[in-house]
């Protein structure tokens, strides 16, 4: 089955049976005038996202690609990861009735986040899955911005946007420093031992102080020049017609997406408080949101550490129910439950991964 063909409206009726033309007027009668609008809006929808899917030709539409990515994700990423870490995953078969376009949410505290989720998800779900990805550091170099769409079929987001995915991972942008920290607001980091006295502490200081400020500019000109080339080539596809890509337009053909909510890697395995983009474009593009809990990934490979630690230490993925906005429900009382549900999950599981003694949040490594 396609993905155009996963986005059709379903010709059958609620028990399964195909529906007769005399079934589908009684049931119109049978709804409010506010049913029959939603309703109405809900097939023009559904419409759409199947003629996009059919018209919109590109590596997200792609067997070809699909094919390759299994290739790097399924025989080379996950046997990888698992073999290196030990890997739980629970509650998997709350993904069956899953289909088409849907969003993934986690918590976020490791570079073995986007590999576990991948892995962990069932392969028809993971097949079409996107990752948003920094324009200015992924998609800068043409060896890195393959190897980003090739293991994680990632599509380019700027900075500061709502649906960008966090730093750190495949899907985010580039780990910040002290420098580009210093650059965004206008501080200048303390170093550890240059609080001493006399001459050459101060003398220290200063020349630590200018190091920073010409590597924040160096950084800022990088990223200002790589932004401008991602926002000319945007610019330049949509002159001669052609799609530009965000998470919106891929839900809207009937594409997954994977959001991590918190904007960056939390350092100690807590969870943040949750941006909203994420539960927005569930509502905008009325798609479900599948809510998972990574745990131990910051213990297994913390924040800072250039691989996981040795000894294959456990980690797990568990998932919940996918969940939809409540009528009436804003983007901010969403996203605050969905970060509800993680935790949940997260306070259920983790004595079955990490042990009894383990807390759910804090666990430093």
């Amino acid at each position: 089955m396609t993905v155009a063909e996963r986005g059709r409206p379903d010709a059958s009726g609620d028990d399964g049976v195909p529906s007769t033309g005399d079934d589908a007027r009684r049931r119109a009668e049978q709804r409010s005038p506010a049913e029959q609008r939603d309703a109405s809006a809900h097939e023009r929808r559904r419409d759409a996202v199947a003629r996009a899917a059919t018209d919109v030709k590109d590596r997200f539409s792609s067997r070809g690609h699909a094919m390759a990515r299994y290739v790097a994700q399924r025989v080379v990423l996950k046997p990888t990861i698992w073999s290196i870490t030990s890997v739980t995953v629970i509650d998997r078969d709350r993904l069956k009735g899953v289909e088409g376009g849907f969003i993934v949410v986690a918590n976020h505290s490791s570079h073995l986040d986007a590999p576990l989720i991948l892995g962990a998800l069932p392969r028809r779900l993971a097949r079409y899955l996107a990752t948003g990805a920094a324009a200015d550091y992924f998609f800068d170099v043409p060896w890195r911005r393959k190897l980003t769409e090739l293991f994680f079929n990632a599509f380019p987001v700027q900075r500061g946007s709502s649906t960008a995915t966090p730093s750190g991972s495949p899907g985010s942008p580039k780990p910040q420093g002290p420098a580009v920290v210093a650059a965004a607001t206008g501080s200048i980091p303390v170093v550890d031992g240059a609080a001493g006295s006399g001459s050459s502490a101060s003398a220290s200081a200063s020349a630590s102080a200018k190091a920073t400020r010409r590597r924040a500019d160096r950084d800022a000109t990088a990223s200002s020049s790589a932004r401008k080339r991602a926002v000319a080539k945007s610019a330049a596809r949509r002159r001669a017609g052609q799609p530009t890509v965000s998470a919106r337009s891929l839900l809207e053909r009937g594409y997954p997406v994977l959001v991590f909510p918190e904007g960056t890697r939390s350092k100690d395995g807590s969870v943040a408080a949750f941006k909203p983009g994420a539960a927005a474009l569930s509502a905008a593009c009325d798609v479900p949101i599948i809510p998972l809990a990574l745990i131990g990934a910051h213990i297994a490979h913390p924040r800072g550490s250039a691989w996981p630690r040795p000894g294959r230490l456990p980690v797990g993925v568990a998932f919940g129910d996918p969940m939809r906005p409540e009528p009436g429900e804003t983007p901010l009382q969403f996203s605050a439950r969905l970060r509800a549900e993680i935790l949940r999950l997260k306070d259920a599981n983790t004595a079955r991964i990490l042990g009894p003694d383990t807390p759910s949040e804090g666990a430093r490594p």
